[in-house]
């Protein structure tokens, strides 16, 4: 759909902009095409620079947010698995708490705290201590993926929205140029150019707003779907430390 509009525009582009350069009745800087436009299309306008801040913001904080947990990540993981392999379940869970903004450590963290409130109950550690780490990691890595999805919804709707946002801005501004037309009962130029300058504007801005958001919104997704796959591969790793823990006390 985005691709369609922007294919519209271009043919609109090199359908009018040449012959509006040649008359030289619209300005082409900013300001002029602002002040040519009507009350409806800058609400327009106003709407689509609202929502590319909104999903601007959503970018730089979503980005942050996962290079600092990928940057923790990295230190986290090697700390706490030699701390696991002395059999420090203490030292890992305070390596973890040192990185909080891990998502690796948020599950993990979850896992183990599970485990230790079991951990000194007599003789074997029992099935249902397994199930309960499960259990409380499974939860924590929903917790964890929807704190990682934050924004990205509002995103998405954004980059699909805002192609129809400049689409309605277009229509106006060709219902302007046809009003210009009965205005002047004349089909010049001049009846038109303040109609067509603002269709333009408007789908222009509207494709503007929508590319950005889309190809950062799957950018992002693909982070986040990178980052489940690592928080089950430690879930099921430090599942698999448990079970080894437990077929040690057996023995």
């Amino acid at each position: 759909m985005v691709v369609n509009l922007a294919a519209v525009a271009l043919c609109n582009f090199h359908l009018f902009a040449a012959w509006l350069f040649d008359e030289g009745t619209v300005g082409w800087d900013p300001i002029s095409l602002w002040k040519q436009m009507g009350i409806l299309a800058k609400v327009v306008v106003i709407v689509l620079f609202i929502m590319s801040g909104w999903s601007i913001g959503v970018m730089i904080d979503r980005w942050m947010a996962f290079n600092a947990a990928r940057n923790q990540s990295r230190a986290f993981a090697p700390a706490v698995a030699g701390a696991l392999r002395e059999g420090k379940i203490d030292e890992a869970i305070k390596v973890a708490e040192r990185n909080k903004k891990s998502h690796l450590a948020k599950v993990v963290t979850a896992g183990l705290m599970e485990f230790r409130a079991h951990q000194d109950s007599p003789g074997e550690i029992p099935g249902e201590t397994i199930e309960a780490s499960k259990r409380a990691l499974e939860r924590t890595e929903a917790i964890v993926h929807a704190e990682l999805k934050r924004g990205l919804g509002g995103l998405a709707t954004i980059g699909s929205t805002a192609p129809f946002v400049g689409l309605f801005g277009t229509v106006v501004g060709i219902l302007n140029a046809f009003n210009g037309i009965a205005k002047e009962k004349a089909t010049g130029l001049a009846a038109v150019a303040g109609g067509i300058s603002e269709a333009l504007v408007t789908t222009a801005v509207g494709l503007f707003v929508a590319i950005p958001a889309v190809m950062m919104f799957n950018y992002l997704t693909g982070r986040v779907e990178a980052f489940d796959v690592e928080m089950d591969n430690s879930s099921s790793e430090l599942i698999d430390y448990f079970l080894k823990r437990r077929s040690l006390r057996r023995s």
